[in-house]
């Protein structure tokens, strides 16, 4: 007894003596440390695996750092105080930090903040996007870094590169828009020729374009020193329109946009190599803005994609399969908000656990954004295959999550294994985040507990020993925390009261110090607190082996453990209620793996199988490949692919194997073979003739394989075609329509006009419907012109309506414009008393204000007897300023902006814009003056330069005018060519060949002098330039004529004998046009070769395949013509005349063949296709004695089944030949001073083109400067020998002005006579503008050390990037919107016919009368007023009286120019001085 008494005693001291030792005591709270801020410190960051923080105080520019948790801060002094900008921790090295300063001066670390170095980018700052800074995973001393230089509202993004760590950098690349190392994740693999591990992505500008339709995905190995390639990504060819890229685990994805829709491709690789184009079902479309790329797995990538409007935003969570091409859906009507965030969250370290968030009221929320959501959680416990409800105890329970995020980080989990918390509620749905509860789950989300009331920000501490807790629904002095997994909870004091901002710890959660920033007070006296809370101590050991059990991440229904990538997966995990803290700071803790028994989840689709519609089967993509030494005969059979492959990465054993190989049939191998044959298909309708038509092309980045065509007959009875008119269908049986508007911007959208305030719209070319309410009736005089839209922005819409226009009304009947930024489903007032508003976004315009910048002509005092003033706004008209009080009309076109207004004496004054802000005074040839009784057409902008043809000839049916041509800014105009052809609406005998630079074509008036003679008519010769207007000659006739005869003139003689082509004044259909944009050098035309132009009825069909330059003719008698498959195919069918055949050409236009549509003559009114001239089908549309009318379909796909090849490393090996255009007076190829070559598919190559693609394969070289690179500079005129002659008693234009135009200029040359055409490129040679240098005032000194000029490239960059891009975007821009060009063949009857009716808007908006009294503002075809969407509209017709504008608008209704509302007189230019 005694012995146990004294062990007794001595346990009992030894128990006192820990108790009263100061080292091993039990603590009963945290050691709580406190630091006072003065301004909000923001971006908190640890170094991992170490207690060094740093942390920004933005508002005053500063730095601190920590390395003890947060218990104490000093500011870092190597970096200058007041610079920081942002604080970047290098994702891979702990040791290392970046500080980006507010300019050119940077910093960084290489011991976790303790040194910093410094580095400068000379006058560039970090750019905002992309993310300034971009790292390689296996090399930390490699980085990227994009910079951008700014002027006004331009920016030059470039990105330098280091390759150790800063001490030194280059410069990688210039024109960039991202760049990443291939390497950025340490998941990712490049392929085996990246041999230095060294491989750059960069998304750059276009080779010769700056416009994001032209960005391109650029790869190098070498850091862009010697070596460049543009990888291919959609089979073998690479893709314009690259607008992101991201790096996600073992993949990278690159999103490209066509203009036109918002709808995406993305590109996938896992080995920087080889890209696939990724599959989304048909049903579900990825777009622009509304996609989120989501936390992925190492072995697939997610994707949410927003199928709902933006107001709505809901969306669709797909899975991809293992190379992330294939992508299948998970789950629908995912919660998401207007920023692309989704409630998506995996669990942390645990493989296959996702929470998520789903609407489950999602068909009220469809209809309408404002109704209250009913929000529902979800976990899947196998990587998202299926979803189950959240449950705690017995009841539902609804988890906030990334959408109402109230702390850093994720928001469920950590690395603790298993552990998560959450705020939410039972019941139905989620409620408001302060009427919810923190509840906790042990067991990865598959049992939950209500932890603690009210919602508070959470933490997880020490691989979840410690859960920490602080109340977030207001100012509070505790904290909460828990040491048994939330069973139960303890609170600690803080010296504050404080309303909490941001509860952290260490990245891996293995620590036990948090750290708590919080805030008292409001406003200026606002304090602000860092706690540091350490738990060390808190218990009296370290825990041992017995305290930590096994627990497995995920278990089946009886409790065994789950199966995901082939195993199971097991932590040792501390018991809930240990005694103990694991205390291992820093040391993540490591699952366990055990391998399953392969099943079929292991398994997915082979490369080449997609799942068939039930996912039950993997079925062949394409044809299969085969053996080289088997399937000898069609009969025989092969062993190939099941058409399954083991998921790579996945680690099953045994079990089933769906990859093993089966038998096939080697007919399993064989193309369809092309059936070698045209098809026809004809549809006849209960109708006098059609109204309108609108093709709803796809672009090269959108899904499917529809071509959709909307047609409504004269009996307003809609139809759509999924297949080009093959087979049509009714829509909207029940809905009056009366105007069909497409969206001049997006290719999917098209808008159904009613006579009262419902409109209907589809925005996915005719899959769906739904309908509006419009503020008030659609203006009863122009009802297309109604609606309007933004060009970026699919959701924006204008709408001009009536106000007080019916009978019953009191008031005057005026237009009120109300916009409405959510698609119609709620407007806003804009202005009222207008005439016209229209959103002004262009390129080159800048980005900061142009989103909503407006221009509206609006009457004065909001009278009707006011003058017109143009007002803009970039706010909607909450303020606004007036530029003119009294215009005639304004324009948009390319980068221009013009506007025709009266000066004080009623005389008509031009204006010019290209900011959209300031306007300048057009400086017409001063011996060429614009009177009240003259007009003018503004004609086109489309090579950096404004078309003017000023009306000369007055008398009727003997109009004719001067083209006079500006400078790059639209303001100093020479003249170009002489008594061009125009009538009495302002049309004129002028057109552009579509997709090249500096063609076209004019009729002119060779007999003026015979104006005043009575009876005599006008006679027409066609004259071509090649440089842009500055030159013109005559059209060389063909040899012979269709019969292989000789003309009766002499050929060789062009003044007396030449090729005449009827021009724009005497189309029926003004989109017709010569070319097309796809069809590179083809042009067609109707005429005759003589001295003059003859009669139409008299005349032939003729063709051109280098560009004018020669010309071949193909047929006697009136064709319509339409290009297809970019101009592979042309079919020519005869002009309004009875047959029941077409004659098409598969080698531009050399033979003809012909092909019997039907076995009956018909009357064919036009020829139409896609909009891209890039189908091989076709669409004749036929009237049959005023009763009925049909559609005849041609399908030309038949012929061939093999696609083209083209390789842009060898572009003449495969069945394409490079083709450069040039000046016929130029014995090289050089045109503009450069020569451009162009990929033409060979005419001998047995294949189709496919896709659209870009045609420009490069600029090969600049040229020395000739004559044929020079016009006429301002007041000087053309001599008779050629040359620049000065306009008698003119001085010429002060040339120093430029000087004040450009501060920057050091020099000027006096004037030569002659100036650079603004397209040319062209170096040394005859520079024929070059003479003595005088020095700008004040730059004498600069003048003797003067730069050496520009180098032949940096002028291409200067007078080609926008001006050659957006001659090729004319035609791009034709086609698109000018029912696919303006060369569409004519439709539409006569007489009573509607092609002319004034409700179309091809006649609204082509042409906006101007003048004094009356100037007519008319354009003709390649009037460029922005690229307009490719839709195609037909005829409407009859007499009538409507708003009128330029006729890009014919295409679209795009509304580019202002609209006169005019009468008749008013057109003809004869109303009274006395009515001004």
């Amino acid at each position: 007894m005694r012995l146990r008494k004294l062990t007794g005693s001595l346990l009992s001291l030894s128990l006192l003596a820990l108790i009263c030792s100061g080292v091993a005591a039990k603590k009963d709270d945290p050691k709580i440390s406190t630091t006072q801020f003065q301004t909000a410190p923001t971006n908190l960051l640890y170094f991992d695996d170490s207690d060094t923080i740093l942390v920004q105080e933005k508002d005053v520019g500063n730095v601190r750092r920590s390395t003890d948790a947060g218990a104490t801060w000093d500011r870092i002094k190597d970096i200058d105080e007041g610079q920081a900008w942002e604080v970047w921790l290098h994702p891979y090295d702990n040791k290392i930090a970046y500080t980006l300063g507010i300019k050119s001066e940077h910093w960084v670390t290489h011991d976790q903040g303790e040194t910093w170095i410094s580095f400068n980018t000379e006058d560039a700052v970090p750019s905002l996007v992309p993310p300034p800074l971009s790292f390689h995973a296996g090399d930390s001393k490699k980085a990227l870094l994009h910079a951008q230089s700014c002027s006004g509202w331009s920016c030059d993004i470039f990105t330098y590169y280091t390759t150790d760590g800063f001490k030194t950098k280059k410069l990688l690349r210039d024109n960039t828009r991202a760049c990443y190392f291939a390497r950025a994740t340490p998941l990712f693999q490049t392929s085996s020729d990246d041999e230095n591990d060294q491989r750059v992505l960069c998304v750059v500008k276009g080779k010769y374009s700056p416009r994001p339709k032209d960005y391109r995905l650029v790869v190098s190995d070498d850091y862009f020193e010697e070596n460049e390639y543009e990888p291919p990504l959609d089979g073998e060819r690479t893709v314009q329109g690259l607008i992101s890229m991201a790096v996600i685990k073992g993949f990278i994805v690159a999103a490209a946009k066509a203009e036109g829709t918002d709808e995406l491709a993305l590109y996938v690789t896992d080995d920087a190599k080889t890209w696939h184009q990724a599959e989304f079902p048909s049903s579900h479309k990825v777009k622009e803005n509304a996609y989120t790329i989501l936390e992925s797995t190492n072995y697939s990538i997610q994707v949410d994609v927003m199928n709902t409007r933006p107001t709505s935003s809901m969306g669709v969570l797909f899975n991809s399969n293992s190379n992330g091409t294939y992508f299948t859906k998970n789950i629908e009507h995912t919660n998401r908000n207007f920023l692309g965030i989704v409630d998506f969250e995996k669990i942390q370290d645990i493989q296959g656990i996702v929470l998520i968030n789903v609407v489950d009221n999602w068909e009220e929320v469809e209809q309408s954004g404002l109704s209250q959501r009913h929000v529902k959680s979800k976990i899947s416990f196998d990587d998202g295959r299926t979803f189950q409800s959240i449950t705690a105890g017995k009841k539902d329970l609804h988890l906030h999550s990334v959408t109402d995020m109230s702390n850093s980080g994720r928001v469920y989990s950590s690395a603790a294994p298993g552990i998560a918390m959450g705020i939410g509620n039972t019941g139905d749905s989620l409620k408001k985040y302060t009427e919810g509860d923190l509840y906790v789950s042990d067991d990865a989300g598959l049992t939950w507990k209500k932890s603690l009331d009210e919602a508070h920000k959470y933490e997880f501490g020490d691989q979840g020993s410690i859960l920490l807790a602080v109340y977030d629904e207001g100012p509070t002095d505790k904290i909460s925390y828990s040491i048994n997994h939330g069973k139960t909870w303890s609170t600690a004091k803080l010296e504050e009261k404080i309303r909490p901002r941001l509860l952290t710890t260490t990245p891996d959660s293995t620590s036990l110090k948090f750290i708590l920033v919080g805030a008292k007070g409001r406003g200026d006296e606002t304090e602000f607190y860092i706690y540091s809370i350490d738990f060390k101590g808190l218990h009296e050991r370290k825990c041992g082996a017995k305290d930590f059990e096994d627990w497995y991440a995920r278990v089946d229904d009886d409790g065994k453990p789950g199966c995901v990538m082939g195993h199971t997966q097991k932590y040792r995990r501390r018991i809930a209620d240990a005694d103990c803290f694991i205390d291992d700071e820093f040391k993540d803790p490591m699952p366990v793996y055990e391998s399953c028994k392969c099943s079929r989840e292991d398994f997915e689709c082979d490369y080449n199988f997609v799942p068939d519609k039930e996912k039950k089967q993997c079925e062949p993509a394409e044809a299969l490949s085969v053996p080289e030494d088997q399937c000898k005969s069609a009969q025989g059979t092969f062993m190939g692919s099941s058409g399954y492959r083991l998921i790579p990465g996945n680690a099953c054993k045994g079990g089933v194997n769906l990859a093993e190989e089966i038998e096939r049939q080697c007919t399993d191998t064989v193309k369809k073979p092309a059936t070698g044959d045209i098809s026809s298909e004809i549809t006849s309708f209960s109708a006098s003739n059609f109204m309108e038509y609108y093709y709803l092309e796809r672009t090269s980045t959108s899904q499917g394989d529809d071509e959709t065509v909307i047609m409504r007959t004269s009996e307003d009875e809609v139809y759509l075609s999924r297949d080009h008119g093959k087979t049509w269908k009714p829509i909207l049986k029940d809905a009056e329509i009366v105007a069909i508007v497409p969206h001049q911007y997006f290719n999917d959208v098209i808008y159904f006009l009613t006579s009262t305030e419902e409109v209907w719209s589809t925005v996915n070319r005719g899959e769906t419907f739904e309908k509006f309410k419009a503020p008030n009736p659609p203006n009863r005089d122009s009802v297309a012109s109604s609606i309007a839209f933004h060009p970026d922005f699919k959701d924006y819409l204008l709408w001009t309506g009536s106000v007080n226009c019916d009978s019953t009304s009191d008031g005057p009947c005026h237009l009120v414009a109300s916009y409405s930024k959510e698609r119609g489903d709620k407007w806003d007032t804009l202005l009222r008393y207008v005439r016209h508003c229209e959103f002004i976004k262009r390129e080159g315009r800048g980005k900061s204000e142009s989103d909503s910048l407006l221009y509206c002509e609006q009457h004065k005092d909001e009278k009707l007897d006011g003058t017109l003033q143009l007002l803009s706004s970039d706010n909607f008209f909450a303020n606004s300023e007036t530029h003119f009080k009294d215009i005639i009309a304004f324009a948009t076109m390319s980068e221009f902006i013009v506007v025709a207004a009266k000066d004080e004496g009623q005389f008509l004054k031009l204006d010019a814009s290209v900011d959209g802000k300031t306007f300048a005074d057009a400086q017409f040839p001063n011996n060429l003056h614009v009177d009240h009784q003259q007009a003018y057409t503004v004609l086109d902008s489309s090579t950096h330069a404004v078309f003017v043809n000023v009306m000369v000839g007055m008398r009727e049916d003997f109009e004719y005018g001067t083209i006079i041509k500006s400078n790059s800014n639209g303001t100093s105009y020479v003249l170009s060519v002489s008594e061009v052809n125009r009538n009495s609406l302002g049309y004129v005998d002028f057109e552009k060949m579509l997709g090249m630079e500096g063609v076209a074509m004019v009729n002119i008036v060779e007999n003026v002098k015979d104006e005043d003679k009575s009876g005599k008519k006008k006679l027409l010769k066609t004259l071509i330039t090649h440089n842009d207007g500055a030159e013109w000659a005559p059209l060389a006739p063909p040899q012979k004529d269709a019969d292989d005869k000789p003309f009766e003139c002499d050929t060789s003689n062009p003044q007396g004998c030449s090729l005449h082509l009827h021009g724009y004044t005497e189309r029926r259909d003004p989109r017709s046009t010569f070319s097309s944009p796809s069809a590179i050098g083809l042009m067609m035309g109707v005429g005759n070769v003589g001295a003059y132009l003859t009669r139409k009825e008299d005349a032939d069909t003729f063709i051109t395949s280098d560009g004018g330059i020669s010309w071949r003719a193909v047929m006697k008698g009136n064709y319509m013509w339409e290009y297809g498959d970019q101009g592979s195919i042309v079919v020519i069918v005869k002009d309004r005349a009875l047959t029941k055949e077409v004659l098409y050409s598969r080698d531009e236009g050399a033979t003809w063949n012909a092909y019997e549509f039907s076995d009956k003559e018909m009357r064919i009114q036009a020829i139409t296709t896609v909009p891209s001239d890039n189908s091989r089908n076709f669409l004749l549309w036929s009237e049959v004695d005023g009763k009925d009318v049909r559609t005849i379909n041609l399908d030309f796909s038949g012929l061939t089944n093999k696609e083209c090849v083209l390789d842009e490393e060898n572009p003449t090996q495969g069945d394409y030949y490079l083709w450069a255009p040039k000046h016929p007076l130029q014995q090289d190829d050089c045109l503009f001073g450069h020569i451009a070559q162009y990929h033409r598919k060979k005419p001998t190559s047995d294949c189709y083109n496919g896709k659209k693609f870009e045609h420009l394969h490069k600029i090969a070289r600049n040229c020395s400067c000739t004559r044929q690179d020079f016009e006429c500079d301002y007041n000087y005129e053309k001599a008779n020998d050629g040359s620049c002659a000065p306009v008698p008693g003119l001085d010429p234009l002060d040339h120093s002005q430029i000087c004040k135009d450009d501060p920057s200029r050091v020099f000027y040359f006096d004037p030569t006579g002659y100036r650079r055409i603004p397209l040319t490129t062209c170096e040394r040679g005859k520079e024929l503008d070059v003479t003595t240098e005088r020095p700008c005032p004040g730059r004498e000194a600069d003048l003797i050390k003067k730069n050496k000029g520009l180098s032949g490239f940096d002028l291409f960059v200067v007078a080609v990037l926008l001006p050659t891009t957006v001659a090729a975007a004319v035609g791009y821009w034709v086609w698109r919107n000018w029912d696919g060009k303006f060369g569409r063949i004519r439709l539409g009857g006569e007489g009573g016919s509607a092609m002319w009716d004034a409700d179309r808007p091809w006649i609204q908006w082509p042409v906006a009368i101007l003048s004094g009294i009356v100037a007519v503002l008319a354009a003709v075809p390649l009037v460029v007023g922005g690229l307009w969407r490719s839709v195609s509209g037909l005829w409407s017709g009859g007499a009538g009286r409507g708003r009128y504008t330029t006729r890009q608008s014919f295409a679209r209704g795009r509304g580019d120019y202002a609209g006169v509302d005019v009468d008749e007189d008013e057109l003809l230019g004869v109303e009274e001085d006395d009515e001004v």
